[in-house]
C-alpha cells in the first residue's frame, strides 16, 4: 500500500488516531490515493473510515503520522486552506440562499470576480443537469436536487480533491442509484481525484476504481472492486462484501497454492490456500453462491461435487435463492439465475452441488465485525 507520495494525490504515512490515547480508531495507516482516482472507503461502523476522511478534511488532526495532498504536508493545514471539495449525507446547503447563491459562496469567500462566479456557476448547474433551478431555495427542492446541488458546491471552485461522506445515505434506493451513476459520470468526465466513504458494499463496488476496505482502523485490502469481491483476501472482507457461504474447518493437507481442510461435520473439501495456517491449523472456507452449480451434468461435473437437501426456494425476480442442508448445516445458499434455472425444487429434495476447487478460498480463522461508534 505505499508508493512515492510525490506522484500521488493523497498520501497517508503511517498515520494514527486514538481520542483516549489507549484505542486506535485509526492505526498506522499507509495509504496512497492516485491522481484522478476514485476511492471508497469502505467498512462497518467504528472501521476508522469517517475518522480518515475527516483527518483528511482538516475537521479531525492525527495522532501521529503525516497526510500528504500533493506532496505538501498537511496537517497543520487549516480545513479552508486545503482547497478541498465537501459533499455530506445532510447536503449542508445554507437554506436563506438560492441554489446559485450556494454555489457562488466559496468562489466569493476565493474572491473571484462577478464575471467569474456567473461563469463557473452556470457551468456547475449545468454539469448537474440543474440549469433552470438557479433561482430556487433548498427546501423548494428534491432530496435528489438538492444533493445534486451540494455535488455542484463541492466542485464548482476547481478542487483537485474532492471528499463524499456517505452521501447518498439519505436518498431512496432507485434515486441513490441513479446518483452513483450521475457522480461516477461526473469523476469520468471532470477526472477529479474523489475519497468516498460509505458502508454500502454496492455503492463501493459500482462507484470506485479501487476500493479499501477498513475494519478495526486498518485496512483489510485496497484492490479494485473485481479483485475485492472475486479473491478477498481475508474472511471478514468476504464476509462484509455481497453473500458468502462460510465454513469451519481445520487444514488437513497443503499442496502448493491447495489445501484439504476437514470440515466440523467430518466431510473434506478441497480449496484454494489462502490463508497461512499450517497442517491443524483452523481456517474459513469462502464460497460464493452464485460459483455453485446446481445439478451438474456428468459431462460438466466440477472439481467438487456435494449431495444435499433443499430447505427453501425463494424467487427473487432475476434469480432464485435455494437454502440447502449440507454438511450439517442451514444456512448454505445458492443463487441460481433463474432464466438457466431447469425447474423448481420441492422442501426436503435431495440436490447436488457442484463448483470449481478454486472457487472454494480457505482463509483466516478470525472473523467478525468491528463493534466500535465512531466511524
Amino acid at each position: 500500500m505505499g508508493g512515492d507520495k510525490t506522484l500521488a494525490s493523497v498520501n497517508f504515512a503511517n498515520v494514527s488516531k486514538t481520542y483516549d490515547g489507549k484505542t486506535s480508531v485509526v492505526d498506522e495507516l499507509n495509504l496512497d490515493v492516485r491522481e484522478g482516482e476514485f476511492l471508497s472507503m469502505l467498512g462497518p461502523s467504528g472501521s476508522g473510515k469517517t475518522t480518515c476522511l475527516m483527518m483528511l478534511a482538516g475537521f479531525e488532526t492525527a495522532t501521529s503520522g503525516e497526510i500528504f495532498l500533493d506532496g505538501r504536508p498537511i496537517n497543520r493545514v487549516a480545513p479552508q486552506r486545503r482547497n478541498i471539495g465537501m459533499v455530506f449525507q445532510n447536503y449542508a446547503l445554507f437554506p436563506h440562499m438560492t441554489v446559485a447563491e450556494n454555489l457562488a459562496f466559496p468562489l466569493q469567500v476565493r474572491n473571484l470576480s462577478k464575471a467569474d462566479i456567473t461563469s463557473k456557476v452556470k457551468k456547475a448547474l449545468e454539469m448537474v443537469e440543474l440549469p433552470h433551478l438557479g433561482n430556487r431555495r433548498p427546501a423548494q427542492l428534491s432530496g435528489g436536487q438538492q444533493q445534486r446541488v451540494a455535488v455542484a458546491r463541492a466542485l464548482v471552485f476547481d478542487p483537485k480533491l474532492v471528499l463524499m461522506d456517505e452521501p447518498l445515505g439519505a436518498l431512496d434506493k432507485q434515486l441513490r442509484e441513479q446518483m452513483q451513476y450521475e457522480i461516477k459520470r461526473i469523476h469520468e468526465r471532470l477526472g477529479v481525484t474523489i475519497v468516498y466513504v460509505t458502508h454500502d458494499q454496492a455503492e463501493a463496488l459500482t462507484m470506485s476504481d479501487t476500493i479499501a476496505v477498513f475494519n478495526f482502523g486498518k485496512i483489510q485490502q485496497l484492490a479494485k472492486p473485481a479483485e475485492v469481491y472475486e479473491t478477498p483476501s481475508n474472511s471478514f472482507v468476504a464476509q462484509f462484501i455481497g453473500e458468502n457461504n462460510v465454513l469451519p474447518g481445520i487444514v488437513e493437507e497443503r499442496s502448493g497454492d491447495l489445501c484439504k481442510v476437514r470440515l466440523e461435520n467430518g466431510d473434506v473439501l478441497g480449496a484454494l490456500a489462502v490463508t497461512s495456517a499450517p497442517v491443524g491449523g483452523a481456517t474459513l472456507l469462502s464460497l460464493r453462491p452464485e460459483r455453485i452449480i446446481v445439478e451438474p451434468s456428468a459431462e460438466n461435473r466440477q472439481h467438487t461435487t456435494a449431495q444435499g437437501e433443499v430447505v427453501d426456494q425463494i424467487y427473487v425476480g432475476d434469480h432464485s435463492r435455494i437454502q440447502v442442508r449440507v454438511f450439517g448445516r442451514h444456512e448454505f445458499v445458492v443463487k441460481v439465475q433463474n432464466a438457466s434455472l431447469r425447474r423448481t425444487f420441492d422442501k426436503g429434495e435431495a440436490i447436488t452441488l457442484g463448483w470449481q476447487v478454486k472457487d472454494c478460498r480457505a482463509l483466516d480463522s478470525a472473523s467478525g465485525y468491528s463493534q466500535g461508534h465512531v466511524q
